[in-house]
C-alpha cells in the first residue's frame, strides 16, 4: 500500500505511564486506521516537566514527526525556560494543571482539591482502579465526556484539536 506518505505523523509524549495510558485511550477513539494520522505515544518516565520536554526534543531528533506534543504536570519544574525550550524544540506543551489527576476529575465534576496522593486517591474508582490500562478509561472518559470538556478543560481541547474529529 503506498496511501502511508499521505499520513499525517503526529508524536504525543506522556510524562509519565497514567499519562500514556490514557493517550492510547484516546487514540483508539480518535486515530483509527484508515483516518490518515498516524499517532505514536511515548513515556517520558516522569522526572518532571523540565526532563519531560528535554527527554520529547530528543525523540524529536531521532525519527521526523509532523507534530509533536507532551502531556505533562506543571505542578513539578514548569517554568518559562522550560516552556521556551518547548517553544524552540517545536514542542506543543499539553498542560495539566496542576496534575493530570486533577484535570481528569474536574472532567467528570469531581472535587479536584488535594494532593497528589489524595488526588490520585480519589481518581481510582473512575479508572476500575488502575489509571494504567488504557481500556479503564473508556468507562468515564468517552467521547461523549471528551468533547464536553473541551469547553471548560483548555488541555483536552488543545489535545483533541490534534486529532481529525469524529466522524458520526
Amino acid at each position: 500500500m503506498s496511501d502511508w506518505k499521505t499520513s499525517r505523523t503526529l508524536l504525543i509524549v506522556g510524562e509519565g505511564e497514567t499519562e500514556v495510558a490514557f493517550l492510547h485511550h484516546v487514540k483508539a477513539i480518535y486515530a483509527p486506521r484508515g483516518c490518515g494520522l498516524r499517532v505514536t505515544v511515548k513515556n517520558a518516565h516522569g522526572k518532571g516537566a523540565k526532563h519531560v520536554v528535554e527527554w520529547t526534543a530528543r525523540q524529536r531528533g531521532i525519527a521526523d514527526f509532523d507534530a509533536v506534543a507532551t502531556l505533562l504536570d506543571t505542578d513539578q519544574d514548569w517554568t518559562d525556560v522550560v516552556a521556551r525550550k518547548a517553544k524552540s524544540a517545536r514542542i506543543q506543551v499539553l498542560k495539566s494543571e496542576p496534575m493530570f489527576e486533577a484535570m481528569m476529575l474536574r472532567l467528570i465534576g469531581q472535587n479536584d482539591i488535594g494532593d497528589s496522593r489524595a488526588l490520585k486517591a480519589r481518581l481510582a474508582p473512575f479508572v476500575g482502579n488502575n489509571s494504567l490500562r488504557p481500556e479503564n478509561y473508556a468507562m468515564r472518559f468517552d467521547p461523549h465526556c471528551l468533547e464536553s470538556g473541551r469547553q471548560t478543560e483548555p488541555t483536552i481541547d488543545a489535545l483533541l484539536a490534534l486529532f481529525p474529529p469524529l466522524s458520526h
